[in-house]
C-alpha cells in the first residue's frame, strides 16, 4: 500500500532519494559507454533495468499525491524518466494531483495513445476535474467510454464556470426514500460494500429526486431498526448551487464544519455532492494562483518550463510595470529643479514611497479577503473607505512624527522634516484609498482582484507619493 509522506522533511527526503537514484543510472550509462562496442547494448539494458526497478519499488511506496510533488521538484529530463515509470500503473491518479502547471507538461509529453491508456484509469469525477488541460480529441475519446448517465452527468458539469460548485461537484451520492425504514438502508449499505469517500450522511430524496433532508451515518446506529426515514430524517440542509462560486462553498464549510455537502437546482432536485477534499484541492491551487497572481503572474508556472514560455508567463504585467515606472519617473522629472537646489529629497523620497506602497498593499490584501468570503457588498463601501482611510490617518500622523523627527536631526531643517512629515499623511491617507479602489474596480470589471493588485497598486502610491513630496517641497522649500 502507498504510504504519504506527511512532513515537508520526508517529502524532501524522498525527492533526494530519487534524484540520487537518476544520477546513479546517469553514471551507469555514460559507464556503460565506456565498454567494449560489443557489450555495450547488454551493459546499458542491464543497467537501465535495475536502476529502473529500484525507482519503481521506491515510487511504489508513495502515494500519488507525494509523486506529483517530486515530479514537481525535478528538471524536465529527469521528470521524464519518473513520469515513464509510473505512468502505465498510476499514472492516472498522479496527473489528477499534479499541479496545474506540471500537468499541462506531462499531458503534452505523452503521445495520444500514452495518454488515451492514463486517462483510462480515471473515473468522471477525475476526469472533470483535469477537463481543461485535456486534449479535446483525447478528452472526447474518454466521455465516449463512460455510461449514458455518467455523459450526461460530465456534460452538464463541465457548462459550469472552473470556479464553480458545479464544477467541484461529484456524481457519488448515497441516496434513499423516505419510505425505507433504518433497517433497509443498513442492509442496502452492507450489500454494497463499499460508501463514496467523504460520506458523513445519506441523503433522502422522493421520487422526482427533490430533497427531502439528510440522515448522518452515525444516527443509524442509535435508532431503531424498523423506524422509516421520514421520521428521523434532519430537514436542516445545508445545499449549495451548482452555479455558485466555488469561494461560496469555501464558506460554507468553514462556517458550518462541513465534510460534504448536496448540491441542488432551482427545483431542490439532487444533482450531486461537494466533498470537503474537492474544497481543499481548489483552495490550494486557487491560493497557489493567488499567490503568483499578486506578483504580476499569469496563472500558474513550471519552475523547470521551457525560458520563452516563463518568459511570456512573466511578460505581460512587466510591461504593465514598465509603463507605471516611466509615469513614476516622469513626476520625479516634473521636479528636478527642485532636486536640483535640494539634493536631500532624494534621499528621502524613496520613504515615502515605500511606505506608502505596504500601507495600499496591506489594505488591497484586506479587501481581497473580504471580497472573497462576501463581507464587502454596496451597502457596506462607505464603511470599508472610512474605517480604512481612518487607519491610514492614525499611521500617517504616527510615522510622520517618526520620519519628521528622523529628517530634522540628519539634515537640521526644521521645514524639511515637516514637508516629509506631511508628505507621509497625505501619501498613507491616498493609499488607503487607492488600496480599496483597486481590487473593487478590478472586481466590476470581471476581475480577479488577486491578479496583479499588487502592481498596481504599488505604481499608484511611488507615483502619488513621489508628487506630493516633491510638490509640497515645490511650496515650502524653494
Amino acid at each position: 500500500m502507498a504510504g504519504n509522506l506527511e512532513s515537508p522533511e520526508a517529502r524532501q527526503s524522498a525527492l533526494r532519494e530519487v534524484r540520487r537514484m537518476l544520477e546513479r543510472q546517469q553514471y551507469l550509462a555514460q559507464l556503460a559507454q565506456q565498454q567494449d562496442p560489443q557489450h555495450r547494448a547488454l551493459v546499458e539494458q542491464l543497467a537501465a533495468r535495475q536502476e529502473a526497478t529500484a525507482l519503481s519499488m521506491l515510487l511504489s511506496r508513495l502515494h500519488a499525491a507525494d509523486i506529483a510533488d517530486i515530479l514537481e521538484g525535478l528538471p524536465l529530463a529527469e521528470r521524464k524518466r519518473v513520469w515513464d515509470v509510473v505512468r502505465d500503473e498510476r499514472g492516472g491518479a498522479v496527473l489528477v494531483e499534479a499541479a496545474e502547471a506540471v500537468r499541462g507538461w506531462l499531458v503534452d509529453a505523452m503521445q495520444a495513445d500514452e495518454l488515451d491508456a492514463v486517462l483510462q484509469q480515471l473515473d468522471a469525477d477525475d476526469i472533470l476535474w483535469i477537463a481543461d488541460g485535456l486534449p479535446r480529441a483525447s478528452l472526447e475519446k474518454r466521455l465516449a467510454q463512460f455510461s449514458s448517465s455518467e455523459q450526461q452527468w460530465l456534460a452538464s458539469a463541465m457548462a459550469f464556470d472552473e470556479d464553480s460548485v458545479g464544477n467541484l461537484m461529484t456524481h457519488e451520492v448515497t441516496v434513499a426514500a423516505p419510505a425505507q425504514t433504518v433497517a433497509e438502508l443498513v442492509a442496502r449499505l452492507q450489500a454494497d460494500g463499499t460508501l463514496p469517500p467523504q460520506t458523513d450522511a445519506i441523503y433522502v430524496v422522493d421520487s422526482r429526486n427533490v430533497l427531502q433532508g439528510r440522515i448522518a451515518l452515525e444516527k443509524l446506529l442509535l435508532v431503531n431498526a424498523g423506524t422509516p426515514l421520514a421520521e428521523v430524517l434532519s430537514a436542516d440542509v445545508v445545499a449549495l448551487r451548482p452555479e455558485e462560486s466555488a469561494q461560496e462553498a469555501v464558506n460554507a464549510f468553514e462556517r458550518y464544519d462541513l465534510v460534504s455537502a448536496p448540491v441542488v437546482n432551482h427545483r431542490r432536485q439532487l444533482l450531486g455532492r461537494v466533498t470537503v477534499e474537492a474544497v481543499m484541492e481548489w483552495m490550494h491551487e486557487s491560493s497557489h494562483e493567488d499567490l503568483l497572481g499578486s506578483a504580476g503572474l499569469a496563472g500558474e508556472e513550471d519552475l523547470y518550463a521551457p525560458v520563452r514560455e516563463s518568459a511570456r508567463n512573466r511578460a505581460y504585467w512587466l510591461a504593465v510595470n514598465l509603463c507605471t515606472a516611466f509615469i513614476a519617473s516622469r513626476v520625479i522629472g516634473f521636479f528636478e529643479t527642485t532636486i536640483e537646489q535640494l539634493v536631500a529629497l532624494a534621499t528621502l523620497m524613496p520613504i515615502v514611497a515605500s511606505i506608502g506602497g505596504n500601507t495600499g498593499n496591506q489594505t488591497t490584501a484586506l479587501v481581497i479577503r473580504a471580497l472573497a468570503i462576501d463581507q464587502v457588498r454596496n451597502d457596506n463601501l462607505g464603511v470599508v473607505y472610512r474605517k480604512e482611510m481612518a487607519v491610514a490617518l492614525l499611521n500617517g500622523v504616527a510615522l510622520g512624527c517618526v520620519v519628521a523627527l528622523f529628517a530634522l536631526v540628519l539634515y537640521h531643517d526644521a521645514q524639511l522634516a515637516l514637508t516629509i512629515g506631511l508628505a507621509m499623511l497625505i501619501c498613507l491617507f491616498f493609499a488607503a484609498i487607492v488600496g480599496v479602489s483597486v481590487p473593487l474596480l478590478l472586481k466590476r470589471f470581471d476581475r480577479d482582484p488577486a491578479l496583479g493588485s499588487s502592481t498596481l497598486v504599488t505604481a499608484f502610491t511611488d507615483s502619488l507619493g513621489f508628487f506630493v513630496f516633491l510638490g509640497l517641497a515645490t511650496l515650502l522649500l524653494v
